[in-house]
């Protein structure tokens, strides 16, 4: 017989993951592992990250790593690469450790999450009302893709797949170009073709 699949309430996830020393998801009373990212996919994190907090300085808008848990409305515990909100952060709990209103996010994509990202994790951001844009970044080559919510609700993608583009952000009023994503990320390519990008100034 098949074990019957232990369910545990918000309450019982956040107890567990504020004791843990490694980061879970929970969904539908279910708590799932995050894997530890690749070296390429922790450089993008922070690239991104960092390029944000320049263009936001002396802003109204905060820049958060990964380290953020966020919660959207339909029950998702999770912690994007890297999360912007702008005014007032709107905190859950006693302990205000749990964000609930993005302005953007931003997933760095791995082969074993991406259908994810792309799809049920997508539809869960989709339900936060103040999540205006959603920014997937490819790690093995150089691909940024914008969705941005439209006022009928769809989505518009915008993709960057040139080093020489810049990433148009309409809801921060930044472009961040695709050079400052990838610097000092290093690609598989064939032997005839440079596998590191020029290093720009951090």
């Amino acid at each position: 017989m098949t074990a019957a699949l232990k369910r545990y309430s918000p309450a019982d996830y956040l107890a567990l993951e504020r004791a843990s020393p490694t980061k879970h998801e929970f969904f539908d009373g279910e708590i799932f592992d995050m894997a530890g990212g690749s070296i390429p996919h922790s450089r993008i994190g922070t690239n991104v990250t960092i390029a944000l907090g320049n263009l936001l300085q002396g802003r109204t808008c905060q820049v958060f790593n990964s380290d953020l848990r966020v919660k959207v409305p339909r029950g998702l515990y999770t912690y994007p690469d890297a999360t912007v909100v702008c005014g007032e952060l709107q905190l859950e709990g006693e302990q205000q450790d749990i964000l609930l209103n993005p302005r953007l996010i931003v997933e760095v994509l791995s082969p074993s999450t991406e259908a994810y990202d792309r799809g049920a994790k997508f539809a869960q951001y989709r339900s936060c009302p103040s999540l205006s844009e959603y920014v997937l970044v490819s790690q093995d080559h150089a691909l940024v893709e914008h969705f941005a919510r439209q006022p009928s609700g769809q989505w518009l993608l915008t993709s960057y797949d040139s080093l020489d583009d810049r990433v148009s952000l309409p809801c921060l009023n930044v472009e961040i170009p695709l050079s400052d994503i990838y610097v000092n990320v290093q690609w598989e390519r064939s032997p005839d073709v440079s596998n590191e990008l020029p290093s720009a100034a951090m």
